[in-house]
């Protein structure tokens, strides 16, 4: 099998650490990987595969000879080295958000739009989590009907950014009768839920509520759909949960929707209320499935389904997306 040269930018934050070991689990044929960073992290060794690892600083002849750089760094630093990437020949699957609605860049979910990888010219983008999370849920329904809307609300995880600890830190100090002033978020995060994830956009609805739809129209390729989101911070510390009332344009019955479900790539259906069986954000971190359940009709509408799904957002929502992606690349050169 041919080897590839594989760079990570942003090799030292907690996605490319995962995209390293989910590049281990799924044998992605490496020939050499490349661990970009800052100029203060390089020169720090990590192990991967046997090898120790020298991170390197991130400059635009690092690109050079590369054959895929996956991106797992902020947009800043992607717009930085994005032009140096494609001059190098490589492709360049990135993580942040700067060239998602980009008309002339790709936005992928392996499972629901794998042809449009043939489309890019350098650059293919990756969604955003909780988009990846709810279509990679829903994409089986609309081969049984059009989707005409939605209404969402995700249930965040506080992984990434130092949340898991502030969150430790808020607990550890709430038990002992002290104070913590939070850092990371603008609320205390332990024992509470905060209601915005990003600023506000339009008309109210926050830059991260507005992704679902915006990147759900690029992805489904239904321009017209419209989605009413509100994205919530909860003290989980890993996998987000997503609530969404689905609306069709002809009915779908509760139990043809759980067949197609089940039989879909990338879902395992956990749908047995009974059993008290329901995804849950313990059952789906570590992993690459999104568990739905609680499918149930919609009373508001006719032609609407109800479900709750969970995912792993730094796994299927970031990093293992992201190689999935670069596995379509090499399946197609």
């Amino acid at each position: 099998m041919k080897q590839y040269r594989v760079a990570i930018l942003g090799a030292s934050g907690a996605v490319g650490q995962e995209m390293m070991k989910i590049l281990a689990e799924r044998k992605f044929p490496v020939g050499e990987l490349h661990l970009l960073a800052s100029a203060r992290s390089a020169g720090k060794v990590v192990s991967w595969q046997g090898q120790n690892i020298a991170l390197e600083e991130a400059t635009d002849a690092a690109f050079s000879g590369m054959d895929i750089v996956l991106g797992a760094a902020e947009n800043d630093i992607a717009e930085r080295f994005a032009p140096a990437i494609v001059r190098s020949g490589a492709v360049f699957v990135d993580n942040s958000s700067a060239f998602r609605l980009d008309p002339n860049v790709p936005l992928v979910v392996p499972e629901i739009n794998a042809g449009d990888v043939k489309l890019h010219h350098g650059i293919i983008s990756n969604p955003n989590c909780s988009t990846i999370i709810t279509l990679t849920a829903i994409n089986a329904l609309r081969k049984l009907s059009p989707i005409r809307d939605m209404v969402v609300s995700t249930y965040q995880a506080v992984s990434g950014a130092g949340g898991p600890i502030e969150l430790q830190n808020e607990v550890d100090a709430l038990r002992a009768g002290k104070s913590y002033a939070p850092k990371v978020f603008a609320h205390q995060i332990a024992y509470n839920v905060i209601p915005q994830i990003g600023g506000e956009q339009c008309d109210g609805y926050t830059s991260e509520e507005m992704k679902l739809q915006n990147e759900g129209r690029k992805i489904l390729h239904l321009p017209d759909m419209n989605v009413s989101c509100t994205c919530v911070r909860v003290p989980v510390v890993r996998s987000h949960s997503i609530s969404a009332a689905v609306h069709f344009v002809h009915h779908i019955s509760v139990d043809e929707a759980r067949a197609a479900i089940a039989a879909a790539p990338g879902c395992r259906l956990v749908d047995d209320l009974d059993a008290l069986q329901y995804p849950m954000p313990l059952d789906t971190s570590d992993q690459d499935l999104v568990f739905v359940g609680r499918i149930r009709p919609d009373l508001t509408d006719p032609n609407g389904l109800c479900l709750w799904c969970c995912g792993d957002q730094v796994r299927k929502g970031a990093a293992t997306n992201c190689v999935q992606i670069a596995e379509l690349l090499i399946q197609n050169a």
